[in-house]
Formats: C-alpha cells, sequence, structure tokens
C-alpha cells in the first residue's frame, strides 16, 4: 500500500505562468476579432475569385466591418494636421467620417480624395490607426496673391489657380494682382518687381492691360505705364530714376516708360501752376 505523504504543497505557478494568466483576458478578445477578421477575408476573397454576385460580396464585407465593430474597432478619435487656413469643420464634413463608424468601413483613398477636392487642400494623406484612430494630414495651398477681376477677388496660388473668394479682407497683407488674365502670368511679373524694393513699396497694385503688357498702380494714385515684353529693362530704369530725382513720391498722374527713348510724365490734376507774376509783385520784390 502506497503511502501519500502530507508534506507536499502545492507549488506556485513561475513567472511565465502569471505573465499568461494576466494578459489572456486581454489577448483573448483581439485574438478572437483577428480570426473573425482573417476568416472572413478569407471567405470574401475567396467569393471574388468565384466570381460570386457583388451583392454578397458587400454583404460578406459588412459583416467583416460589424464584428470588428462589435468588438470595440470603430471611429473614436479623428486628428488633424497640417491645418492653417481651411475650416476644421469644413474638413471633418468633407471625410464623411462619423464616431461609432466602423474601422474597416473607413476607406483611406475615399477620404483622401474627398479632403482634395477641398478648396485649399493640395495634398492629403489619411491613416487609420486602431483600434480607433483616424490621422488626417494635409498640405495647403500657399496664398500668393489677391486678384481682382471685373470687380471680383479672389486669393490665388503661384501658378495662379483661385484658392478662395470668402474672407479675402484676410490676406490684404498679399500683393494685389488686377485684370484678365493677371492670376496666371503675375508670379513671373511680381519676381521682377521683388528686384527693386524701393519701386515695390510704393506699389498699390499690379495690373494686367489687354493681357499683353503690365501697369503699375502707386499708392499715390499715379500710374506707371510699362512696355510690353521689356519690363524688367524698365522696372530697372524707374528705378534708377526714382534714386536720381524721387520720380515716384513726386505729384503726378502717370509716368510712361513705354517708349525706350523718353520719359513722358504727366502731373496730377489737381496740382495748379504757378501763378504769373503781376506788376504789383515785382514792385514789392523790387
Amino acid at each position: 500500500m502506497r503511502r501519500v505523504s502530507n508534506d507536499r504543497r502545492p507549488q506556485r505557478p513561475g513567472r511565465l505562468r502569471l505573465f499568461l494568466r494576466r494578459w489572456r483576458r486581454l489577448v483573448r478578445p483581439a485574438v478572437g476579432v483577428g480570426l473573425v477578421v482573417v476568416v472572413l477575408g478569407a471567405f470574401v476573397g475567396g467569393l471574388a475569385v468565384t466570381g460570386t454576385p457583388q451583392r454578397l460580396i458587400a454583404d460578406a464585407t459588412r459583416a467583416i466591418e460589424d464584428a470588428a465593430a462589435d468588438a470595440g474597432l470603430v471611429v473614436a478619435t479623428v486628428t488633424v494636421e497640417g491645418r492653417v487656413h481651411e475650416d476644421r469643420d469644413a474638413i471633418l464634413a468633407a471625410t464623411g467620417l462619423r464616431l461609432g463608424q466602423p474601422m474597416l468601413a473607413v476607406s483611406p483613398e475615399t477620404v483622401r480624395r474627398r479632403l482634395e477636392e477641398l478648396p485649399w487642400v493640395e495634398q492629403a494623406s489619411v491613416h487609420r490607426r486602431l483600434p480607433g484612430h483616424v490621422h488626417l494630414a494635409i498640405v495647403e495651398r500657399t496664398p500668393f496673391a489677391v486678384w481682382q477681376n471685373r470687380g471680383v477677388f479672389a486669393v490665388i496660388d503661384r501658378e495662379g489657380r483661385v484658392i478662395t473668394r470668402d474672407g479675402v479682407e484676410r490676406f490684404a497683407h498679399l500683393p494685389h494682382v488686377v485684370g484678365e488674365g493677371a492670376a496666371e502670368t503675375a508670379a513671373a511679373f511680381l519676381d521682377l518687381l521683388d528686384r527693386h524694393p524701393e519701386v515695390k513699396q510704393r506699389v498699390a497694385a499690379v495690373v494686367r492691360v489687354n493681357q499683353r503688357r503690365w501697369n503699375l498702380r502707386l499708392v499715390s494714385g499715379a500710374d506707371v505705364l510699362l512696355p510690353e515684353g521689356h519690363e524688367a529693362a524698365a522696372l530697372a530704369r524707374l528705378a534708377e530714376l526714382h534714386r536720381d530725382t524721387a520720380v515716384l513720391d513726386r505729384a503726378l498722374k502717370v509716368v510712361d516708360l513705354r517708349l525706350a527713348d523718353r520719359l513722358v510724365l504727366r502731373p496730377a490734376a489737381d496740382v495748379a501752376p504757378a501763378p504769373a507774376a503781376t506788376p504789383a509783385d515785382r514792385g514789392r520784390r523790387g
């Protein structure tokens, strides 16, 4: 007869076993969701290969999304990176995302296309970060100038594309370009003007004339008429003339530089000529 010793004590589980017990409750749901998603995903893939009708494939896809959602894979937070000018509410509305939406129902490509339809958005990328975080990263267009054409104002980028016609007053510090065809050609001309800061700081607007040449509208109200196709030389000539004679600070209506061999200056209408001296005046001076 075998004797059973009463000296045996229950052994304590090792550290590895304790670790597995502790995490088993957390691991089990994730594994379950993963298995459901993998099995259903393989099932949907098999349906597509075998030529199953699209309606059945769509039903199976929704089953995957619902299974993941039941396990907690739903949209809980949406973050936006890179926003400067575009309205945050407009961004979120454009995505079509909603809190509680199944994460697997979010199509990053579809959301990206919707974002890039917004006026300020140049590029966008969309990242799903399980279990419930959708991150939007956008690159906005850079406002370059305010374009005025037929009384309508718009903010444009360097390529001349209209960004927005709303809230233009917030961009009053940008260069002002006027006229049909001015938006597409403004960047090259404004680059020339940047070479002559003493001229640029006195310019209120640059005006495209007949889609062929440029005028400068000065802060004083005077117009500087530039020759077609020779803007760089004319601006250099104007800058030198101003350094020598301060012509841009005079009370003028027009400075005409269209002819290479002469300069035409027209005084402002409210500048009266000096009165002729009378005999009495001469007598007083004598």
